[in-house]
């Protein structure tokens, strides 16, 4: 087997790994989210689950990752889409991250009403979840226009994190009992909003992978 060959067949398990670790990251996303919306302990318990595991994929591509580097000389071009593929898995990691902190805040709630209907936050997380699959996406097929499209979408989600976050205040500024619930649910909008700028990361590294220029 030629050493390109050998190449494209490692780049292809990466490929295949990066797959798995997305839908590990979509799942973590919605049931973090599901949890909220149903106040469902165990969907809540689910995300820490999932987050080890992508946690488990970040090492395992990253040891593929660094085998390529060190191993296959690759060229210039090479380099950079192994390169992107390392700091993409980053991005997917903290992603988990995040949807597990917005599970451990939904298990704070209890059973108490919500102080405002959550029909924002789950917006914001169809987008930001359909943002981090296109650029995952984007690094597998290498479309730079899927890529460099996902700052609209971004501008979708920050928007709505406004519409979040002023209602919030105004909920606090009319009863100050409001005022912990208002804090939670703000944070969970910020962790989404995260989610969506992890997004245009993966997307500035794909990139970077096929132009070799980075935002």
């Amino acid at each position: 087997m030629s050493i390109r060959i050998k190449y494209e067949a490692e780049l292809k398990e990466v490929y295949n790994k990066l797959v798995i670790m997305l839908r590990e990251v979509e799942l973590a996303i919605e049931t973090s989210v599901k949890a909220l919306e149903t106040r469902d302990k165990t969907l809540a318990e689910e995300t820490f689950d999932k987050e080890k595991e992508i946690d488990h994929l970040e090492r395992d591509i990253e040891q593929d990752c660094l085998k390529i580097l060190l191993m296959e000389h690759p060229v210039a071009s090479d380099f950079r889409e192994v390169s992107a593929a390392l700091k993409m898995i980053t991005d997917l990691e903290r992603i988990g991250d995040q949807a597990r902190d917005i599970s451990e805040i939904a298990l704070q709630f209890g059973d108490e009403a919500y102080i405002k209907k959550l029909e924002h936050i789950p917006m914001m997380a169809e987008i930001a979840i359909s943002m981090v699959k296109d650029s995952v996406h984007a690094y597998i097929n290498r479309d730079l226009a899927l890529a460099t499209s996902l700052d609209k979408r971004d501008d979708a989600v920050d928007a709505m994190f406004e519409t979040v976050k002023n209602d919030l205040v105004e909920l606090i500024k009319l009863d100050s009992a409001n005022a912990d619930q208002a804090i939670l649910l703000m944070m969970i909008a910020k962790y989404i909003e995260r989610i969506a700028d992890h997004a245009v990361n993966i997307g500035e590294w794909v990139q970077y992978a096929i132009t070799g220029s980075h935002s």
